[in-house]
């Protein structure tokens, strides 16, 4: 059983109202593989330039993530510069600049090819169905996250790759940009018409919703004091949900509850601090801790 995440390995420039950082570890692969290797190990397939050095390789370091699909070409790695508000609901982007990402053609190693389950970040859909292309066996699970850039940019061949996908996560706004749909029911049957049969709207704050053919799921966030930095969420949850999924024998509606509560956890963590800086530091007890309070916030005895 192996996991396979395609996605960015980037820089993050970031103002919060907690604070400022500049040059700290992003991209989607980061947070997905350092969510889901608590649970699953990991290959990711990525690029970076010169700028990846030791200091950055040395976080996925004793982990079991695989970087042999992580290419350094020459050239600066992908940069991204954003800020929140005080209500940390969106981030305004201030500059982005792809740099080597620019010309990213993923090209999985051999080895990588009959990886079970598939989990394809947020980059081009012509990208994402390549990877598919690519893959020797059909996966167990492939999951898909996208964005309105794409989804209004090139709906065309995201459309293409979504009759592949089994799982689709996005946030409310993009299920409604996607279908043109504002009730979660609504949106749901048609994202089934476009492929995916499993739909995982994420929330924010208010939690998570997982749609299925079996029945659906509601499942509130982690209540917290303080969130430092939002960024990166969304992926540290599709980490710990498909690094769940990989390491689970069984794929029913119970299953994927659980697969839920656990990226919900993870993300949890993500949010407290800047960047990858949560999960770096994130103890088993830590995690089993909070994921066992999760449940018990969710418990309702029966009369």
């Amino acid at each position: 059983m192996s996991l396979l995440v395609v996605g960015s390995v980037a820089f993050d420039d970031l103002e919060t109202p907690a604070g400022r950082r500049v040059n700290i570890l992003g991209g989607s692969a980061s947070y997905f593989s350092l969510a889901a290797s608590r649970l699953h190990p990991v290959q990711v397939v990525a690029v970076v330039g010169e700028d990846f050095g030791p200091e950055q390789y040395h976080v996925f370091q004793d982990r079991p993530i695989d970087l042999d699909g992580l290419v350094r070409k020459p050239g600066q790695s992908f940069h991204w510069k954003g800020e929140y508000g005080q209500d940390l609901g969106e981030a305004t982007t201030l500059e982005t600049h792809l740099n080597v990402f620019a010309d990213f053609h993923p090209d999985l190693p051999q080895g990588y090819r009959q990886a079970s389950c598939l989990f394809l970040g947020n980059i081009d859909p012509t990208l994402q169905l390549n990877v598919v292309r690519q893959m020797a066996t059909r996966p167990r699970w492939i999951a898909l996250d996208t964005m309105n850039f794409w989804i209004n940019g090139a709906r065309q061949a995201l459309l293409k790759v979504l009759k592949e996908v089994d799982i689709l996560l996005v946030n409310e706004a993009e299920a409604r940009s996607l279908t043109g749909e504002r009730n979660l029911l609504k949106i749901y049957e048609k994202v089934q018409l476009l492929g995916p049969r499993i739909l995982v709207v994420k929330r924010g704050e208010y939690g998570v919703v997982l749609l299925t053919p079996q029945g659906h799921f509601l499942a509130p966030a982690f209540l917290l004091k303080e969130v430092v930095d939002p960024t990166g969420a969304g992926d540290t949850f599709a980490g710990g949900f498909m690094g769940y999924l990989a390491a689970a024998p069984d794929t029913d509606l119970e299953t994927l509850k659980r697969a839920v509560l656990m990226g919900t956890v993870m993300a949890s963590f993500t949010v407290e601090q800047f960047g990858t800086g949560g999960l770096q530091s994130l103890s088993d007890n830590a995690l089993h801790g909070r994921l066992a309070a999760l449940h018990e916030l969710m418990h309702v005895a029966a009369r």
